[in-house]
């Protein structure tokens, strides 16, 4: 009896163990998903998807729904470690249907069976069950059948991924449809809650987007999904996704997707027995032979475009509305940006040929549209089509430049292309200054993307600074200072400097603009000590313009205090018109509020700095910043700074138009008229610095910060004379084309298998003309700015599943036009001075498309229109006597409004 009571305790011992050890696997598969032998889960499953602008309801959104039935097993557990699982996944009885239920006899599936809309060959893929290979909870692989439709199979992706999860907390990295993402859990009682960095996603995805902040694109993207927990075991998974974007410089143009998964137990039934088996490739092959491990990360699929029309086809529907007539309306972008599209998907071959048999008058249209598409194919054409050798074609090449400088995404394959074109040769010198300034302004946009190590752009750098060090013609170094001007090299800023201070009148200007347009970073102390110098004469006499652009820059990057009281002490020991100038370039920075303003407040509290006799100098030079348009996230600002000779001739206008949002900016043009040596004309004297100046006139434009290639009115005193007897007062053309200014495209991948994209495009036409009028009769001199420009801004959502896409078109678009006038008499001293900035007005539309379409054909459309008038703008370039303009200098007929001041 004894003994038997000792074996029965030996026993129950030996019981114990047992039970704590297999409490502990059980406790060990509490990592991730776990299912029980022999059962078979049924469930239901749908996954939804909503589109619509930013800020609409969801119930006003198009989009679809697809949903089944889904059957679960577990085929095999690895017996030595119960968390490594293999399961299949079958889904059934699926039906495709609208997410707005108040569509009624609207919709698109109405009378059609599952079969018809999602296509027998795709429907009999989509319900071929998987494989899953789960390992502590996270897929260890993903298996299906070859050849399977890619867009049928992400759907299956998007499924599967639902079954990876763990139940503890924490932040780890996982695999699934949407890529490599950092995930964090969130572990309670009855749910976990995973919670997935969508912009942490490493995934190949085509896309791309415009550096510039202003002319960017902002998004936002989310994914919560919740696992439902009772009694241990998941009965139910909701998943959300939800990606909204917004363009940064309108924001009407906005837009959201959201996405919803739900998948939930219904109820368990007897399934098959376990398969018995070591190895997983084993049962894998005993289940189907033909199963491959693919990867469970989305892959890409283009849908098919069933009657699209040919390239040809597409460009002979809308050449007419890019005749040089027709270029001032929206219609002609809007047709331009589509093109675009089309051309991104063409070969160099139906490229080539269009060029080639197209008539002269739309050719640099035709030009514009090719270069803007950026793609290896466009690139090649456009080359095999011009002949830089040849002076025939030379407004195709200029056009062709200038719509490489204004590229939204360039490539360093364009850069290299550019730098072997710079080494060949040219008919026309023009044409090959342009190509080293479009060079330098690709160098910049490739830095600004990260690319400032690619060998090309290494060697362009190279090409501009040993260029300009080695360059003895002076249009050499001109050509060089613009490309620089465009770059914005910091290793340049030494060459900038000698050649500020040391070189010729229009080098050395050239030189202190292009310090103008770098950073405060880059305007160090050293810097400053070069630029005072220029400022104060220490060294050499400087021309007007040289000595003013060199205040500005100290002014406009944290000056110092003695800097500050220096330039102030400087007021009435200037030229007199200069003198003007500095004290308007100082009141405008306190009356706009400028950083430099508290610096100069300081300063101003001494007396020696602040007097009657220094703030009380007459002339006819200014200086004057205001708003265009202002609102909590943005600002439009221009200005305009406008520098006279001492005998009345303009000797500078500087007009310039900047767009802020945030800490982005853009310089969206300057316009700057400059002339030199006309003095002999009206027998008056020069300037200090200024008696062995040549006979100039010229206009220079910057356009969406790239420098463009100077224009020169005359050059020379013959040249002059002749142009004055023979020239009419009609503008002289100094921009001219179609550009794309917002470029951004992306591909989703929906964690529910859609795919989804995003393209914005925004395109104007411009035309900016100058004219200098100069008469001696009257003594009187005039220059004029056109700028004349229609804009359409498009932004296109779309989510497909191959076989059902819903889709939101939303676009604006407005024709403008705005003009500054600048008249002088100077037949008395102080001459009088009349300024006018005028904005006509303008229509403003905006259209928004929602649609759903069957692969098949049949879809559903609703359209909206909105359309205001945007009443004309007078803009104040110098208000005290605002008036005065409108008594001596009436307004012109054509003109909306118009603004002023004789002072």
């Amino acid at each position: 009896m004894k003994g038997w009571l000792v074996n029965m305790i030996l026993l129950a011992v030996l019981f114990l163990c047992f039970i704590s050890s297999y409490s502990a696997s059980v406790k060990g598969h509490t990592t991730g998903l776990s299912l029980n032998n022999d059962r078979l889960y049924k469930l239901t499953y749908s996954t939804e998807v909503y589109v619509n602008k930013g800020k609409g309801k969801l119930q006003d959104s198009v989009g679809y729904r697809i949903s089944s039935n889904v059957d679960v097993i577990l085929l095999w557990r690895n017996p030595d470690g119960d968390d490594d699982q293999l399961i299949q996944i079958t889904i059934k009885d699926v039906n495709v249907e609208n997410v707005n239920q108040k569509r009624g006899e609207k919709s698109i599936f109405k009378g059609k069976n599952p079969s018809k809309i999602i296509r027998k060959g795709n429907l009999e893929a989509l319900q071929r069950p998987m494989l899953l290979h789960l390992v502590h909870g996270k897929v260890k692989n993903f298996y299906s059948y070859e050849n399977e439709p890619v867009a049928i199979e992400n759907l299956k992706r998007g499924l599967a991924s639902l079954f990876q999860m763990q139940l503890s907390s924490g932040t780890t990295n996982e695999v699934d449809i949407s890529g490599d993402c950092k995930v964090t859990y969130q572990g309670h009682q009855d749910k976990v809650t995973k919670i997935k960095a969508l912009d942490s996603c490493k995934i190949e995805r085509p896309g791309f987007t415009t550096t510039n902040q202003v002319l960017g694109v902002s998004s936002k993207a989310t994914s919560v999904t919740t696992y439902k927990i009772e009694d241990s075991f998941v009965i139910a998974v909701l998943a959300e996704e939800t990606h909204a974007f917004g363009l940064n410089f309108l924001r009407t143009i906005a837009g959201k997707i959201v996405s919803k998964q739900k998948l939930e137990l219904k109820t368990t039934e007897a399934g098959p027995r376990l398969m018995s088996g070591k190895h997983v490739a084993d049962i894998i092959k005993a289940v189907d032979s033909k199963y491959k491990a693919v990867p469970i990360v989305g892959q890409v699929f283009q849908s098919e475009c069933k009657g699209c029309p040919s390239l040809s086809e597409h460009w002979q529907s809308i050449k007419n509305h890019l005749e040089p007539d027709n270029l001032s309306k929206a219609e002609a972008i809007r047709n331009f940006l589509v093109f675009i599209q089309h051309l991104r998907t063409a070969k160099k071959e139906e490229i080539l040929q269009i060029l080639k048999t197209e008539k002269k008058e739309v050719l640099p249209q035709l030009v514009d549209a090719v270069t803007s598409a950026q793609t290896p194919d466009s690139l090649d054409a456009i080359l095999d089509f011009l002949d830089f050798k040849s002076d025939s074609s030379v407004i195709l090449q200029e056009r062709f430049l200038y719509a490489c400088g204004f590229a939204s995404h360039p490539d360093e394959e364009l850069l290299r292309t550019l730098i072997s074109k710079f080494r060949g040769s040219f008919a026309s010198n023009d044409i090959r200054e342009s190509v080293m300034i479009i060079i330098g302004a690709l160098v910049r946009k490739l830095c600004q993307n990260e690319g400032c190590k690619l060998k090309a752009v290494v060697e362009a750098k190279k090409l501009i600074l040993g260029g300009l060090e080695k360059a003895e013609k002076k249009e050499d170094v001109m050509m060089y200072l613009l490309a620089l001007k465009n770059a914005l090299l910091p290793e340049g800023i030494p060459l900038l400097l000698k050649y500020a201070e040391t070189g010729e009148g229009p080098i050395s200007h050239l030189a202190t603009t292009s310090l103008q347009r770098y950073d405060v970073p880059f305007i160090t102390d050293e810097v400053k000590k070069t630029l005072n110098r220029i400022y104060h004469q220490n060294r050499k006499v400087h021309e007007k313009t040289v000595r003013t652009t060199a205040a500005t820059i100290i002014l406009n990057n944290n000056p110092s205090y003695m800097e500050v009281k220096n330039i102030l002490l400087s007021i009435g020991e200037l030229p007199k018109e200069m003198n003007k100038y500095m004290l308007s370039i100082i009141q405008d920075i306190l009356r706009f509020e400028m950083p430099a303003s508290k610096m100069i407040r300081r300063v101003l509290k001494e007396m020696v700095a602040h007097n009657y006799d220094r703030f009380a100098k007459s002339g006819s030079s200014s200086a004057y910043t205001g708003y265009i348009d202002r609102s909590p996230h943005s600002a439009s600002t221009y200005s305009l700074d406008i520098l006279y000779s001492g005998s009345g001739i303009l000797r500078r206008s500087n007009l310039n138009i900047f767009q802020y949002i945030g800490k982005g900016s853009l310089h969206g043009s300057q316009v700057v008229i400059e002339a030199q040596g006309l003095e002999a004309l009206i027998a008056a004297t020069p300037d200090e610095g200024e008696e062995n100046l040549d006979s100039y006139a010229g206009l220079s434009v910057i356009l969406f910060d790239v420098q463009l290639r100077p224009v020169t009115f005359f050059n020379g005193y013959s040249d002059l004379m002749s142009k004055m007897l023979s020239a009419s007062s009609d503008p002289v053309s100094v921009v001219k084309g179609l550009i794309l200014m917002i470029d951004h495209s992306q591909e989703l991948q929906l964690q529910s298998g859609l795919k989804a994209n995003i393209d914005i495009q925004g395109g104007l036409a411009i035309d900016i003309s100058g004219a200098m009028e100069f008469s001696l009769w009257y003594r009187e001199s005039k220059t004029r700015v056109k700028n004349l420009l229609a804009v359409v801004i498009s932004g296109d959502i779309t989510v497909d599943s191959s076989f059902v896409k819903a889709g939101l078109e939303i676009s604006a678009e407005t024709e403008a036009s705005m003009e500054f006038i600048s008249t002088v008499q100077f037949s008395q001293y102080p001459f009088l001075v009349c300024l006018q900035m005028d904005k006509a007005e303008a229509p403003f539309r905006q259209f928004e498309t929602k649609y759903e379409r069957l692969s098949t054909g049949r879809g559903y459309v609703m359209r909206k229109r909105k359309e205001r008038l945007v009443p004309g703008s007078e803009f104040p370039l110098h208000p005290e006597n605002a008036e005065m303009c409108k008594v001596v200098f009436p307004p012109q007929p054509e003109s909306a409004s118009s603004g002023g001041g004789w002072f």
